[in-house]
């Protein structure tokens, strides 16, 4: 079906019967008495996935045909059309019903590091808004009714994939399901999986030997394809960000070779790590250490330790001779003291899930990579 959309002097209108609206969140359209018109309101009607939607001016003979998902890119499209301002019109003679157009699209993202990749690659070429506090661990935390509401509304949602989000997942397939555009950035890596001996609890087929790891943000060579292709799925919505993104992709691998430079003042020997949670597994893999093994052997911090798992640790702190422990947000500082009293060894927190003041994912990175060196060379 083709919904016609007439531009008229800042007025848009549908032809009579057109109807627009999806899933949960598109409303029914209000047709006037005047068969000419039906009042749309901006931001909370979804043309049907794959709609065609023609835009016409006032004198009927310029219009734009696009593939449209979400009122708001009817607005820009008339914006092509010089048509700036109010998006109103009237009904029955009884008043008028009158909206402003987003002077910019919707980008929502649902955890901090993520989110300041996407702002370095969007800068004012559209609305950035996290969902999760900076800080928040990603595998606990829960969404508001208003969060729900900003994901349902956005132009586009950046999401880390993997069920990171746990909190999430079924929010995520129902606006899937109602046609909102999603990028998961795992979607455009070749994900790390979890190795042997690396504490993963065998019984749980998402965290055993093979599980595909979501925390790949410890890793900038692999954020720079994320962000390529991030690049690309922008430009198709007509958020062009070509070169910011080239230069943000340039950036990170300029970030790992310098990483990759800092960890020359390790030997092999003393490039082990013992973690809260399985949550260093790229950075692991990028600057070659070995990963012993994880106070808490999954890869969410949802999980819990036994006391089997505890003393398996031990022994293979010192097998291996581990001088530190590190710990990072969801693990338990009580668990983690008691285990380097029995290892004979130091804990070490690092800030895997943080943004420092600066907001800079690139500080982010050298900040967690100097902490680790610091703590293994002293």
């Amino acid at each position: 079906m083709i919904a016609l959309v007439v531009v008229n002097h800042g007025a848009l209108a549908t032809d009579e019967g057109a109807k627009i609206g999806s899933g949960g969140f598109g409303k029914r359209v209000q047709k006037c008495r005047n068969h000419e018109q039906t009042v749309v309101l901006a931001g909370e009607c979804c043309p049907k996935k794959g709609q065609s939607v023609a835009f016409i001016n006032e004198n009927h003979y310029h219009y734009v045909v696009s593939h449209v998902k979400h009122l708001k890119h009817i607005g820009r499209c008339v914006a092509a059309l010089a048509v700036v301002g109010f998006l109103a019109t009237s009904c029955g003679g009884k008043g008028s019903t009158s909206v402003t157009a987003t002077d910019r699209p919707s980008v929502v993202v649902t955890y901090s590091i993520l989110g300041a990749l996407v702002r370095d690659v969007v800068g004012t070429s559209a609305d950035v808004t996290v969902l999760m506090p900076d800080g928040s661990d990603p595998h606990e935390w829960q969404p508001s009714a208003k969060d729900i509401e900003k994901l349902q509304h956005a132009d586009l949602v950046v999401t880390n994939g993997l069920g990171l989000e746990a909190g999430l997942v079924d929010v995520l397939k129902q606006a899937d399901d109602d046609h909102v555009d999603i990028f998961v950035a795992t979607d455009h890596i070749t994900p790390r999986r979890v190795g042997e001996g690396e504490g993963a609890d065998p019984t749980d087929e998402d965290q055993s030997v093979g599980a595909k790891d979501p925390h790949i943000w410890t890793d900038p060579s692999v954020m720079a394809e994320v962000v390529r292709a991030l690049g690309e799925k922008l430009s198709s919505i007509n958020i062009e960000v070509s070169e910011q993104a080239a230069k943000v992709s340039e950036d990170l691998l300029t970030l790992d070779h310098n990483i990759e430079k800092s960890m020359s003042a390790l030997d092999p020997a003393q490039r082990l790590l013992i973690t809260g949670h399985e949550s260093l597994g790229y950075f692991a893999r990028r600057y070659e250490f070995t990963l012993i093994g994880a106070i808490i052997p999954n890869l969410s911090s949802k999980s819990e330790a036994s006391a089997a798992d505890m003393t398996s640790l031990v022994e293979k702190i010192k097998t291996n001779q581990v001088q530190v422990i590190f710990t990072e947000l969801g693990t338990s500082g009580d668990v983690a003291d008691s285990l380097a009293k029995d290892a004979g060894v130091k804990v070490v927190e690092v800030s895997t899930h943080v943004l420092p003041d600066d907001g800079s994912y690139a500080t982010f990175m050298m900040n967690l990579a100097s902490t680790i060196v610091t703590a293994l060379k002293s």
